[in-house]
């Protein structure tokens, strides 16, 4: 997940080139402004292509989530289509779970925050971190397959 922050134009024109497609089916204009790639709920989950103007809501709310529901709902009231749910089955995870992934985060020095369940953009980069520097998909998203290979390292 990027953030929110635009500033990949080349990778845009690169999912058009992978046949991604904007909402309602239509190709991604080869011109389009540079984009971040937001994936609230991991690699399985729904994508948006966030532009500058997200940057205003994040202003207004620093709540990833709370964000894109409120530009969606724009989007929504605009015409725009329902969201797609996403490729594939979304892992999740307990209160419980979450807080022992934060604890052997930060015991491994990726994450520095209140070890209290919440998933936060500390939580978020710190996981980034880690599935980057264990090989895995860098969606940003918890699941238990990371929490596992985290427990493993003890």
């Amino acid at each position: 997940m990027a953030g929110g922050r635009p500033r990949h134009p080349a990778r845009q024109r690169e999912m058009g080139g992978l046949g991604r497609k904007a909402g309602g089916g239509q190709p991604l204009p080869a011109d389009a402004p540079a984009a971040s790639l937001l994936l609230p709920m991991g690699r399985h989950g729904p994508a948006f292509l966030a532009y500058a103007n997200f940057q205003v809501y994040l202003k207004w709310n620093q709540s990833l989530n709370y964000s894109i529901t409120a530009a969606h709902l724009a989007d929504r009231l605009g015409g725009a289509p329902a969201m797609d749910k996403g490729n594939g089955t979304v892992p999740e995870m307990s209160l419980q779970q979450v807080k022992e992934l934060q604890m052997l985060l930060a015991k491994r020095g990726y994450f520095s925050g209140e070890v209290d369940g919440k998933i936060g953009a500390a939580t978020r980069a710190s996981v980034k971190a880690a599935q980057l520097k264990l090989g895995l998909p860098a969606d940003s998203y918890l699941t238990p397959g990371l929490l596992e290979r985290m427990q493993a390292m003890r």
